[in-house]
């Protein structure tokens, strides 16, 4: 790559071509250009791969950190946030969901 002075040339690994050209980018265009284009490929990825991958990968990631962390991890995390519930919610919380059982009805999921 050249410099202003045109004499000397200015070297610069890829990397750091790359950064240069990233930021000039996000500074032309915005983040939303970025979250557009994040977006769109989004959707032609699950239009090409269907919903079953998804589930598919999210089954292998859920595996992998089985694996990792652990039973004991899970566990731990499901009581802390078990914990930051109760002590965020009135004290007939538990006994309200409770009584609802089964019976309340599901949302939709929007996408």
């Amino acid at each position: 790559m050249l410099s202003d002075d045109v004499g000397s040339p200015v070297t610069m690994s890829i990397a750091e071509t790359g950064r240069k050209g990233d930021s000039t980018g996000y500074s032309k265009y915005g983040p939303d250009h970025y979250r557009d284009i994040g977006k769109k490929g989004g959707m032609i990825l699950k239009e090409k791969r269907g919903v079953e991958y998804y589930r598919m990968i999210a089954q292998k990631g859920g595996r992998a950190n089985v694996t990792k962390y652990g039973l004991d991890h899970f566990s731990a995390m499901g009581k802390k946030g078990g914990n930051a519930t109760k002590a965020r919610q009135d004290p007939d919380f538990y006994s309200r969901i409770g009584k609802l059982g089964g019976a309340a009805k599901r949302q939709k999921k929007t996408s």
